[in-house]
């Protein structure tokens, strides 16, 4: 009879010795089966309770600290108002039934998002030296099964790697600009280039895709800001373009022909609301790049939230001033264009404010593959992926995580906190912490669960009638195959790839398993062989002595 160890071989393990850190001493703290530990980075004073399953801690980042309060709020910013408040508000309108509903929905947004942010904010205090949020989140708050809920958000990461949406509005703006009327060949052509070029911007220089990126979400931000500005004073009656600027606000509560105010039709209106607001949370993808991250996250982020929910819900009014709601809905993914021809007219006015469109959509692309490339590093780090090395390389840029991995984070930061009040962790320094409300972490689960489960009502037009030509829940059933596809990996990945490349899964006799463990620490290295002291300790506070 035997048991399997697991062995860490992949090239940070040097970052987590003890010589490393300072003074610091890497100690490990024992509960039952489960081994954490206590180690720190130099982003913060602040040591880091880890299960010793996951990756280990980064001293120094490797790719530096150039992550400031300003990049934090145009890194947010700029993921945030990339393609969705300009091409989604037609959808929305067409979901909801009515632009009364509409606007509330786009509220509820910012609430959704604010609760998500409080619970990312939380885990950010917890581990505030491990870059890649989800990833990091979802290895701590579940450590058993072993490996499980890493594995399936890598696997999840890496088959949603794209950002097409953006690519293809951004194409579509561009064609705009110059009045051709594109084949879909021609679109497609032209978001495979644009999104090229932005994947080459991030790997040419991390310093300078910060800027650029900073530089572009300030442009975004003033061309939002403008939008704003022009929808209120087209309110005020001073456009003598649009004679009735108050037209779809009266009765704004009533139907009219081309929406459905349906289950089905307020649950998509949620997605492509919540899909506007995704980037929230891309700060905390950079968290291990950031000094003191869960105080300048917190200032900044939070900024970032609330200035993009008021101009979110100020562009969505502009629109509804100057543009018919019937001609709205049938633009589609151009709401932002006929506002600007109903308001300037088509001349070059209007082909100027396209190109800041297009430039605002590159921006969001940037934004994306900032964050998310660290994502996908961690995935790499972890060992959770075939060539772990190649994974954990900078500059892989990936996609973003499902509902259902965020119903399972909101989920396990109550796990987490159990786990720490057991193992009587002391809390972070005021200045490091934060804790959630209890109801924004409910809600946060409700709306999760609201999208896992409404996606399956049918439209009111029948099983193809939905925003697509097929069955209206192929996605959904994908979505559930790509579940699937994370725990057949997982089997694989455990008794087949043996952990993969980035570490080693060694089987050791019963019969010398006192031995071993008296020869290796909790994170399965050797003793000794880490740069480790004699002054680091191992402490069982659950009484047991078993592995």
């Amino acid at each position: 009879m035997s048991i399997l160890h697991r062995i860490r071989r992949d090239r940070y393990r040097a970052s987590v010795s003890a010589g490393d850190q300072g003074d610091f001493q890497t100690t490990f703290v024992k509960d039952g089966n489960l081994h954490y530990a206590v180690e720190k980075g130099e982003n913060s004073e602040e040591p880091s309770y880890q299960e010793v399953s996951g990756a280990p801690v980064e001293s120094r980042s490797p790719l530096g600290y150039h992550v400031g309060a300003v990049t934090i709020t145009f890194l947010n910013l700029s993921k945030m108002v990339g393609t969705g408040v300009y091409s989604t508000p037609a959808s929305v309108l067409k979901g909801t039934g009515s632009v009364g509903l509409a606007l509330i929905w786009w509220t509820i947004g910012f609430f959704m998002s604010a609760a998500g942010l409080s619970v990312y904010l939380e885990f950010a205090s917890y581990f505030p030296h491990r870059s890649g949020s989800e990833a990091v989140y979802l290895e701590q708050a579940f450590p058993r099964p072993r490996y499980l809920f890493p594995v399936a958000f890598a696997i999840q990461s890496v088959l949603l790697s794209f950002s097409s949406s953006n690519a293809i509005v951004m194409a579509n703006y561009l064609f705009r600009i110059s009045t051709h009327t594109p084949s879909d060949w021609e679109v497609k052509g032209l978001a495979v280039g644009v999104y090229s070029l932005a994947f080459l911007t991030v790997v040419f220089s991390t310093k300078w895709s910060y800027r650029i990126s900073n530089a572009i979400g300030f442009i975004k931000l003033l061309t939002l800001i403008f939008v704003a500005i022009t929808g209120l004073v087209v309110l005020g009656g001073n456009v003598s373009r649009v004679p009735d600027p108050h037209a779809n606000f009266r009765d704004s509560f009533s139907g009219f022909e081309g929406t459905s105010a349906s289950p089905y039709g307020i649950t998509n209106a949620l997605y492509k609301i919540y899909f506007s607001y995704a980037g929230y949370e891309n700060a905390f993808n950079v968290v291990n790049e950031v000094k003191n991250p869960v105080r300048s996250i917190r200032n900044s982020g939070g900024l970032s939230l609330l200035v993009v929910a008021i101009l979110y819900i100020l562009a969505n009014v502009a629109y509804f001033s100057a543009v018919p709601k019937e001609e709205l809905v049938q633009g589609k993914t151009i709401a932002a264009s006929l506002f600007f021809q109903h308001v300037f007219g088509p001349g070059k006015a209007v082909r100027g404010l396209n190109i800041l469109i297009a430039i605002s959509a590159f921006g969001n692309l940037l934004a994306v593959l900032l964050g998310s490339s660290r994502l996908i590093r961690e995935c790499g780090r972890q060992g959770t992926l075939p060539y772990a090395n190649f994974w954990a390389t900078p500059f892989r840029p990936q996609h973003l995580p499902t509902s259902f991995f965020n119903f399972c984070m909101a989920v396990g930061l109550y796990f987490t906190r159990r786990s720490r009040k057991r193992l009587n962790i002391p809390a972070p320094s005021k200045r490091a912490s934060f804790r959630t409300w209890h109801v924004a972490i409910l809600f946060t689960i409700a709306v999760n669960l609201f999208m896992l489960i409404m996606p399956w009502y049918p439209p009111t037009s029948g099983a193809t009638g939905g925003d697509v030509s097929f069955w209206y829940a192929t996605y959904v059933v994908t979505g559930i195959g790509i579940l699937l596809a994370c725990g057949a990996y997982y089997v694989v990945w455990v008794y087949a790839l043996q952990g993969g490349k980035g570490i080693a899964l060694v089987k050791v006799p019963l019969t010398r398993l006192d031995l071993w463990d008296q020869e290796h620490d909790a994170q399965g290295a050797k003793v000794g062989g880490r740069g480790s002291s004699d002054e680091d300790e191992v402490v069982d506070v659950s009484g047991k002595n078993q592995l």
